[in-house]
């Protein structure tokens, strides 16, 4: 592959081959084409003035797929008029990039066009690799412009990051994408304009949808299903021939990146709020997507002890059981029973009075002196043990009348310590009762 498409100023990109794909085809041509990035290339906007004045600057697009970000990094050679250099991160490694520097370096010498070096998925290069960066940056050698659609703060090392901006580019949304379709249903020279098959607006919006804010995935479907129709002689786009063109949605996920993240989040906020039809939206979200079911299931169970614990201690009885029966079905049947624990989770009562009493136990264990138990609540099984006062004075609770004992159970330092207080909410009302009677009878018998 060669590094270097442009010798000395740079040339203009080349008009896209006929037979190249549609999404290829339809890249805009300028900056006023690019759709659904107004609040970086709206007039006025930094970026875009930064472009129009020739002096961009090293930068990390940060955006889902097919929202624009080769089209912009190229865009922005051809307006500034500089050499335009690109790989990708996946293919090419430390030799590479050291060749671009020297050519870079080369054409900074002979006061030729500045290099505008762009990385597609920088955030696959490990840290010696993006540090291999860091001097040419800052020195002005290239203007770096990287991809990504991970979040950067994650996956681009903090000495790289402090050199660039970051600019969020929008995911597209439905009017965005029937935009960039009606474009290309219309464009003769390089669109699907000269084929006569009709597409109606509902079928666009269709498109849209399936494609999740995927430019590419959308100019795809539509150009199979022109396609499709003038083979079938059909005279118009069908709903069927756009399910055979896009087969099946492609959903944004991934399982090690942030927006993995971002559905357990939306899962479990949905969960807290008890809203059954959100949770299930991304229970189903994060299946159909490709994600662990047993990951869900162990997020389930956990949620049932942090957010509803003794207000329906039932919630965890269903959660494990539903692990259980996804184990033995497996998918797609044992998914039905996730999207049942989930539905119950959601509509009982929550309590997370259990999760904030343990943490405040474990503070104290973790902040103050490993504290000494007290001897009447040790076992004495030696006759030593014995004598040094093991268990001595203690008081067996089945013996006393109602089962109740007045001993201390705590270290002397945490005495009088309640980290339990129940909610009002399920059963954990019962138990609050049960507690606060209990509390009330141990203060009557110490005054």
């Amino acid at each position: 592959m060669d590094l270097f498409p442009h010798e000395g100023e740079p040339a203009p990109r080349p008009e896209p081959r006929k037979a190249a794909p549609l999404a290829d085809r339809m890249r805009p041509r300028s900056l006023d084409e690019i759709v659904g990035q107004d609040h970086l290339l709206g007039p006025g906007r930094v970026l875009r003035t930064a472009i129009e004045s020739s002096e961009p600057h090293s930068m990390i697009l940060w955006g889902p797929p097919g929202s624009g970000k080769t089209t912009l990094a190229s865009l922005m050679a051809d307006v500034a008029g500089l050499r335009f250099v690109g790989f990708s991160a996946v293919l090419s490694g430390v030799k590479e990039i050291r060749e671009v520097i020297a050519r870079a370096e080369a054409e900074r010498a002979r006061q030729g066009p500045r290099t505008i070096l762009f990385v597609d998925e920088i955030h696959r290069f490990n840290r010696a690799q993006q540090d291999a960066f860091l001097p040419h940056v800052e020195k002005g050698t290239i203007v770096l412009v990287g991809a990504t659609t991970e979040n950067p703060s994650f996956e681009v090392n903090s000495a790289l990051l402090s050199r660039c901006r970051v600019y969020v580019l929008n995911p597209l949304g439905e009017e965005d994408l029937v935009t960039i379709l009606r474009r290309a249903l219309t464009d003769a020279d390089r669109g699907l304009g000269r084929i006569h098959v009709e597409v109606t607006d509902e079928a666009l919006v269709g498109i849209a949808r399936l494609a999740n804010g995927d430019a590419r995935s959308a100019l795809n479907v539509l150009e199979i299903a022109v396609r499709l129709a003038a083979e079938r002689r059909a005279g118009r786009v069908t709903d069927e021939m756009i399910r055979d063109a896009a087969q099946r949605k492609t959903l944004l996920y991934d399982k090690a990146g942030e927006e993995h993240y971002n559905l357990i989040s939306a899962l479990h906020k949905s969960l807290r709020d008890s809203d059954a039809d959100a949770s299930l939206y991304w229970l189903t979200r994060m299946l159909d997507s490709g994600e662990d079911a047993l990951y869900v299931a162990r997020r389930l169970v956990r949620f049932a002890s942090e957010d509803i614990g003794n207000a329906d201690p039932g919630a965890l009885a269903v959660t494990l059981a539903a692990k259980d029966a996804y184990d033995f079905l497996g998918s797609p049947e044992g998914e039905l029973a996730l999207a049942q624990a989930t539905v119950y989770l959601a509509l009982a009562p929550k309590s997370n009075a259990v999760y904030v009493a343990f943490d405040a136990a474990r503070k104290d264990v973790a902040e103050r002196p490993a504290e000494p138990v007290p001897l009447h609540i040790r076992n004495a099984p030696t006759r030593l043990m014995k004598h040094l006062g093991y268990g001595t004075g203690y008081q067996y609770a089945h013996d006393a009348p109602d089962a109740r004992v007045e001993q201390e159970h705590l270290p002397e330092a945490l005495r009088g310590r309640e980290y339990y207080r129940p909610t009002d909410r399920g059963l954990e009302a019962e138990l609050g009762r049960r507690l606060a009677e209990w509390r009330r009878w141990r203060a009557e018998r110490r005054s």
